[in-house]
């Protein structure tokens, strides 16, 4: 490759200028690139945090973008991150490549090959990276350095442009830098980005985008592991109290005779065992938000008591006599069908039209069309930092699987089906690139040819009378009463031991346990 023509260079511009969107901005420059220097892969990648966030792609597999690299966990992004020129790594390079096993053009560990890093600054600050793999050795030994200069200076100028259009979207770079933060603690938490481009999910984070400005009370209900308490915490920081506290409350988690003191708290000796005044949850949460995590098992008192919050935003301190008033914005999630409840009786109609002014659903991870193959990466690149292993890959053949399967337990079973998964095969090899295959998923693979079994039986949408669902329910019931009496009993009545070798939170362990009627004295008793 000689030097690019001033035609080419107009042609570039001309080509990004006319680019409508983002996305379709940042493919057209991935060609362009790719069109000027013959390569097998190019990777835009954005810098977060001490992460790099791939933002397109062309040549990896689909899941690249699902992954954030940490910077100082790969050697080669690290040296084109500290650089401000153009970095070409030597085809004997012995550092490891991010990419190793995710090249479409080849299958199993990259052989010696072609590397190159351009660092994208503006600013003198480093907004991006671009980089560049072939599978000729030396492919990019002769591009003259002007040539990347003015590449990297495009490339630069077109990320720049998009991250300006993004802060002029968000309104101010003060509430950009805050975003960027706590996706950055999120990361190294529980996931801090909404990841998933299927129509439901744009739906979920065009509706957060209306309603995060606002200080309605919201209502999110989804099934258990769809991530509602991701969606409360990105309708805090995109809110006008994002500077503010963000207060999380587990309701089932807390016994009814102490809910009352822990949401409003109570002064010394207003019952026994108040040693001293204790500040409730939603003083806490003054001037912010409060997250009601599993509103639905709250008691009926408890929710008249809430009503009032709602309604005066008041409250009233356990054992003391006067009101407070207290600015809270309040986010509720459920499991249940709150409305269902509200017509049986177990929750209060006048409490639930307050609470759901603005209804939030969370699609289920079965009708996120697409949002497996990203998720996935995601969790690969989290669990291969958590387990220091260098490269994490998944074959073709497991990520088909993920994708049939139905996932009952959503995001959150997709993630530790990955964990899982990971420490399988990292048991089974010694190479540095470790790869989860089939053979790492039996459990998903086997309800995955069930499920395939029946709709090739025609069976995919089967009428069950109400005979059968109930047999089913008495059968389930009847499994689910040997197993937790098994494990409980070889824990010695260990609530928590046992609920972390059952993989379910203790609190819900306690209701599924009351409600099949297991408890523990001395021994431990299953009633009939």
């Amino acid at each position: 490759m000689g030097e690019l023509s001033p035609q080419a260079l107009i042609e570039l511009a001309l080509d990004l200028a006319n680019s409508l969107t983002t996305k379709d901005r940042f493919e057209r420059l991935l060609s362009t690139v790719r069109h000027a220097v013959e390569c097998d892969a190019v990777v835009l990648l954005d810098v977060e945090s001490g992460f790099l966030k791939p933002l397109a792609q062309q040549g990896l597999t689909q899941d690249a973008l699902g992954r954030r690299f940490e910077i100082a966990a790969h050697p080669r992004f690290e040296a084109i991150c500290e650089s401000s020129t153009p970095i070409r790594f030597a085809a004997s390079s012995p550092l490891p490549d991010p990419y190793d096993g995710m090249l479409l053009a080849h299958e199993g560990d990259l052989p010696v090959h072609a590397c190159m890093g351009l660092p994208l600054m503006s600013d003198d600050n480093l907004i991006g990276v671009l980089t560049l793999d072939s599978m000729s050795p030396n492919a990019f030994d002769d591009i003259p350095k002007r040539s990347l200069d003015i590449i990297s200076a495009m490339s630069a100028a077109t990320l720049k442009t998009a991250i300006l259009l993004q802060e002029l979207e968000h309104h101010s770079l003060h509430n950009q830098q805050v975003v960027a933060e706590l996706t950055h603690e999120a990361l190294v938490k529980d996931g801090g980005e909404l990841i998933g481009d299927s129509l439901v999910m744009l739906k979920l984070k065009r509706e957060i985008d209306m309603v995060a400005i606002s200080d309605f009370s919201i209502l999110i209900e989804g099934e258990t592991g769809v991530g509602k308490e991701l969606v409360a915490r990105t309708l805090h920081r995109q809110s006008k109290r994002v500077e503010g506290p963000l207060v999380y409350v587990n309701c089932a988690a807390l016994p009814e005779s102490l809910i009352e003191s822990e949401l409003f708290g109570h002064v010394k000796g207003a019952f026994t065992g108040a040693d001293r005044n204790r500040i409730g949850k939603f003083s806490l949460a003054d001037g912010g938000t409060i997250f009601l995590d599993e509103i639905g098992e709250l008691s009926l008192s408890v929710q008249s008591k809430l009503l009032r919050v709602l309604q005066n935003q008041e409250i009233q301190v356990v054992g003391k006599d006067d009101i407070e008033r207290v600015n809270v914005r309040i986010l509720a999630a459920t499991n249940r069908k709150l409305k269902v409840e509200v017509e049986e009786g177990r929750f209060r109609a006048d409490l639930y039209h307050r609470l759901s002014v603005y209804p939030i659903s969370v699609p289920p991870l079965r009708s996120r069309e697409g949002d497996v193959t990203l998720l996935s990466g995601y969790f690969i690149e989290l669990t291969r930092r958590k387990l220091g292993m260098q490269q994490l890959t998944l074959t073709s053949s497991a990520i088909d699987a993920l994708n049939r399967y139905d996932w009952p337990g959503n995001v959150r079973e997709l993630e530790h089906v990955i964990a899982r998964a990971a420490l399988r095969a990292k048991g089974s090899v010694n190479s540095v690139i470790v790869r989860i295959g089939l053979e790492h998923m039996e459990h998903l693979v086997a309800t995955s040819s069930l499920q395939s079994a029946n709709v090739l039986k025609g069976d995919s949408t089967p009428r069950i009378s109400e005979e059968v669902e109930a047999n089913l329910k008495l059968a389930t019931e009847a499994f689910q009463r040997r197993v937790i009496t098994q494990v409980l009993t070889e824990e010695s009545g260990n609530w928590s031991a046992t609920a972390k070798r059952l993989e379910i939170d203790r609190a819900n362990l306690n209701r599924l346990a009351k409600r099949l009627g297991i408890r523990v004295a001395k021994s431990v008793i299953a009633d009939s």
